[in-house]
């Protein structure tokens, strides 16, 4: 029965092409329009780190003076080199890692390369373990190179392929910033969006392509890059001892009440260092996870969701166009309508038959939006913003495209299709 519904609806459809086209049409342009915004939406919002998010945590404590303080107010959301190396040295956490951002030149040993810059991580030995990265080649350093700030170097794959032909470089050199640095590791492909572990160099920007030892970096005195605020009298000479916060702080904590317990450690660390004179304001903590601490940072832009709901209210507009003709559609066929029923079919059946065909409609209509979706996501691609890069249709957002399509229009269809049946058959029969 369900093919004689399908073979009907298409020998209807094909009557009136037009008309059909117009409802075709007005479906894919909100179905283009919506799954083009929800897409980069469903992008830009995603977990970066699945089924690890929610045990990695953000700690936040306020070292600054009194200086413009109000009670209630958020702590920075980075950490002094001070109260970072405390931290990570207090081990209350499962792992932690302290870390920073900056640029680094590679100077490559290959005649046909220029020297070149890289975006580089400088952080601490859990870093790897901790945000679970893959490697390719080699192994993360440990405690004990972090300790003894060793001239070692976790590169990229991108990097590897670019200076050794994606061949196996652990024991080979390279060399940053007229330093040697012996590669230990190369990464597999690790591409965390957005890029939540230092949002301060860029929500979505590129991953880096160097990793050093924090203590390391600070040995050579790389160059750091990111967001520094510093308060009182002191200087930027020596970041180390500078009243500044420029250091990001994470910490893997396993249970709820491994949190619990962080965070009143957290509290009393602060009331330890205001006792000694270090902080002058009340003690305020913050203790977020992953997509607490994204959503805190508001790092999908406002616009972004503004769009989506322009879009979706756009589709809505599609539909209500798209119940008006078939409306007209399914009333001009009173009189098939009047014979089947007055020839033994049941409303029920007339009804499923017209709703077959207005499910048909919104496959082609799917069909279409799905093309009209990926020219829209092509032309986000264009676009000067640091997440354009991730518009692209992934095969969850290709079903929700056919789903919202076709029981969108099934939902449109509902009224036309109720209306042509309730339709007595002999006035169908009398007015044709």
């Amino acid at each position: 029965m369900f093919a004689y519904y399908i073979d009907l609806a298409l020998r209807s459809l094909k009557r009136n092409k037009v008309l059909t086209a117009l409802m075709v049409v007005a479906v894919a342009l909100g179905i283009g329009a919506s799954m083009t915004t929800l897409t980069v939406l469903h992008v830009l919002s995603g977990d970066p780190l699945p089924g690890r998010s929610a045990h990695l945590y953000y700690p936040q404590i306020d070292p600054r003076d009194m200086n413009g303080y109000q009670p209630g107010g958020e702590p920075p959301g980075q950490v002094s080199w001070t109260d970072g190396m405390n931290l990570l040295r207090a081990k209350r956490a499962h792992r932690q890692a302290l870390m920073t951002g900056g640029q680094v030149p590679v100077q490559p040993t290959q005649a046909n390369l220029d020297p070149f810059y890289v975006d580089a991580r400088y952080t601490t030995a859990d870093f790897f373990p901790m945000f679970d990265t893959p490697f390719e080649y080699g192994r993360p350093w440990t405690a004990a190179e972090d300790e003894a700030a060793a001239r070692v170097a976790v590169i990229s794959s991108s990097l590897n392929n670019k200076l050794f032909g994606g061949k196996d470089s652990v024991g080979q050199t390279v060399r940053a910033d007229d330093v040697d640095l012996r590669i230990i590791g190369v990464l597999g492909d690790w591409r965390p969006s957005p890029h939540f572990y230092d949002l301060y160099l860029g929500q979505y920007g590129e991953n880096e392509d160097v990793f050093v030892p924090l203590s390391t970096s600070q040995e050579l005195k790389y160059a750091h890059s990111g967001s520094v605020d510093c308060w009182g009298a002191g200087g930027q000479d020596n970041m180390k001892t500078a009243p500044c916060t420029w250091l990001q702080f994470w910490v893997q904590l396993d249970t709820p009440a491994d949190a619990a317990a962080y965070k009143s450690f957290l509290t009393h660390y602060s009331q330890e260092q205001k006792a000694l004179g270090r902080f002058e304001r009340p003690p305020t903590v913050r203790l977020r996870n992953v997509m607490q601490w994204l959503d805190y940072s508001h790092v999908v832009p406002g616009d972004v969701r503004l769009q989506t709901w322009l879009a979706f209210g756009f589709l809505l507009v599609c539909l209500v166009n798209t119940v008006g003709l078939m409306l007209a559609k399914f009333l001009r066929r009173g009189g098939e309508i009047g014979v089947r029923r007055a020839l033994g079919a049941a409303r029920r059946a007339v009804f499923e038959q017209l709703l077959i065909e207005a499910g048909i409609v919104g496959v082609a209509g799917a069909i279409g939006g799905l093309l009209l979706a990926q020219l829209g996501l092509w032309l986000v691609r264009q676009q000067p913003v640091d997440y354009a890069r991730l518009a692209h249709l992934d095969p969850l957002m290709l079903v929700v495209t056919f789903a919202v399509a076709i029981g969108a229009t099934l939902l449109a269809g509902l009224l036309p299709a109720w209306r042509a049946c309730r339709i007595s058959p002999a006035l169908q029969l009398k007015a044709h």
